[in-house]
């Protein structure tokens, strides 16, 4: 008996994470178009996927990709972890939940480094046709999008104190980071629908979605590389628990893997830096020697604020948090995002008039010992815009080969990375120390008395953490170095396009997921188009 042939696809996406959903979702729209999603994690079906406040008991349960990076010299030698997501709906299935877009000049920015057709007027668009806003639309918003978007239904004391604080401060207040002027501190808005998580996959690939004949998802699927004929993507090798397969895709491979997995994939198949993928016994496709290139990631400084007050049992307090989310309706902390409030401001070395430090503050809860937790909080501060850039290389011929990531932070010439960090250490400082935490501060705030520009640099160095923003790996542009042109498809080569973070020339000053989701609905139209 013959072999039976693979079935066929119009469109074979890679990655299920926020990019990869937007598209399945759109693409499939039309039922005369056939679409293969590939994912290389789990389903997301596990509760803690959706109740917010559980994110942090996702450790070790294979929902993410658990990278680390290289040594990094500028930070004492250390070592950072970037875990992302690895599961259906990728990291925004287990991220803050933070909705902010950055400053319209950022996407400004990227039309002027060769992203044609990326500038503010051009993206508005589609983070209004994306947001589903519970406040209503206007001029700047969706309200009827597929990605909620709410205000928080529990807010604990503590992040009023930081507000308090931060006026004392002298920070203005705002009600909106996306309104006409974002800069100040106040209540974060998430992406979260009646108290619940809504990830790219709650909002897309919805249980409509999911039915529609035309979209084929498939979890546990690892691709291996993309194949070609004559110069042109013909489709992809995966794995799953059942064996390899080819899958032929007649139309366009669209790569959404993210900034780490997608340069990844695209060196494994051949497409990459010449004498690095022949280094590995790699065939070169094509020589592009920026793929893995011009990384960029976002660093903070957290400053914790320890007390000794209300202090609680940890599983009573879980089992209140559980009673109030699954009991009485997604109610209380259980729907907290960690980080329920912030603000974006601009310090004394800002060089335009855009926010260049944005604030997450957290009412965590600090372990005091092993049985019990304090009423403590933290306030992390990060740099909207480093100078520093790093690489992604490959350390193997395989995709279980996890490449190697070195960021490269703190290496800008100029040394005004480290010298934006040490501010954030400084305003984090100035808030936490305002008489409105008084009640409840027992311990000098980190670094202790050492408050020092050589203190506060060394206290960087030591505890300085990623933000986890990667961007710039496979940069769009319109010159010959650039990995992607504005219509996101691969120099080179054709019917293949990278569709994620990885294409984002610079960092928009914000948290991604916003970014990420309006890229890959404009994205869609352009495939659609095509």
């Amino acid at each position: 008996m013959p072999p039976t042939p693979p079935p066929v696809y119009d469109y074979v996406i890679v990655g299920a994470g926020a990019a990869g959903c937007v598209l399945a979702h759109r693409l499939s729209a039309d039922p005369q178009i056939q679409v293969l999603l590939l994912e290389a994690g789990p389903n997301d079906t596990h509760p803690f996927l959706h109740m917010p406040a559980a994110a942090g008991k996702l450790r070790g349960r294979g929902v993410t990709w658990d990278d680390t990076t290289a040594p990094q010299p500028q930070l004492a030698g250390r070592t950072l972890r970037w875990p992302h997501g690895r599961v259906l709906g990728g990291s925004s299935a287990i991220d803050a939940m933070c909705y902010t877009r950055g400053a319209p000049a950022d996407y400004d920015d990227w039309a002027a480094h060769g992203a044609e057709g990326w500038a503010w007027r051009d993206v508005l668009p589609w983070f209004r046709r994306a947001e589903g806003n519970i406040r209503g639309g206007d001029m700047l918003h969706g309200g009827d999008g597929p990605l909620t978007v709410s205000d928080l239904r529990h807010v604990d004391p503590r992040t009023r104190m930081f507000i308090e604080a931060a006026r004392q401060a002298g920070l203005p207040a705002t009600t909106d980071f996306n309104g006409p002027d974002p800069h100040g501190v106040g209540l974060y808005q998430v992406t979260q629908r009646e108290g619940a998580r809504c990830s790219a996959a709650t909002a897309y690939l919805d249980r409509a979605t999911r039915a529609r004949p035309n979209l084929t998802i498939v979890t546990g699927a690892r691709v291996n590389r993309v194949t070609f004929e004559h110069g042109r993507a013909s489709g992809v090798v995966y794995a799953t628990a059942r064996g390899a397969f080819h899958q032929p895709a007649t139309r366009e491979v669209l790569l959404c893997g993210g900034a780490i997995n997608s340069p990844q994939l695209l060196m494994l198949s051949g497409i990459g830096p010449a004498m690095a993928l022949r280094r590995h016994g790699l065939p070169v496709v094509h020589d592009a020697p920026d793929v893995g290139r011009h990384l960029r990631d976002a660093l903070g400084i957290r400053i914790a604020l320890r007390s000794d007050s209300a202090a609680r049992h940890r599983r009573l307090r879980e089992v209140a948090m559980a009673w109030d989310y699954f009991v009485r309706g997604r109610r209380g902390a259980g729907t907290s995002n960690g980080f329920e409030a912030g603000g974006f401001f601009r310090s004394s070395l800002a060089s335009d008039d855009r926010a260049d430090i944005q604030l997450h503050f957290a009412p965590a809860q600090l372990e005091a010992h092993d049985a019990t937790l304090g009423a403590g909080c933290s306030l992390r501060a990060c740099v909207l815009r480093p100078r520093s850039r790093g690489h992604v290389q490959l350390t193997g011929n395989r995709i279980t080969d996890r490449p190697r990531i070195d960021p490269g932070y703190l290496t800008d010439p100029a040394g005004f990375d480290l010298r934006m960090l040490v501010e954030c250490a400084r305003i984090a400082r100035t808030i936490l120390a305002q008489p409105a935490f008084d009640g409840i501060r027992s311990a000098p705030l980190p670094p202790g008395d050492g408050t020092s520009e050589a203190a506060l640099a060394t206290f960087v160095r030591d505890q300085a953490e990623s933000v986890h923003r990667a961007v710039g790996t496979c940069r769009m542009g319109d010159d010959a170095q650039a990995v992607v042109d504005p219509q996101l498809r691969v120099r080179g080569v054709a019917a293949l396009r990278v569709v994620d973070t990885s294409v984002m020339p610079t960092l928009p000053g914000g948290d991604l997921n916003a970014p990420v989701v309006m890229l890959a609905e404009r994205a869609a139209a352009l495939i659609l188009k095509a």
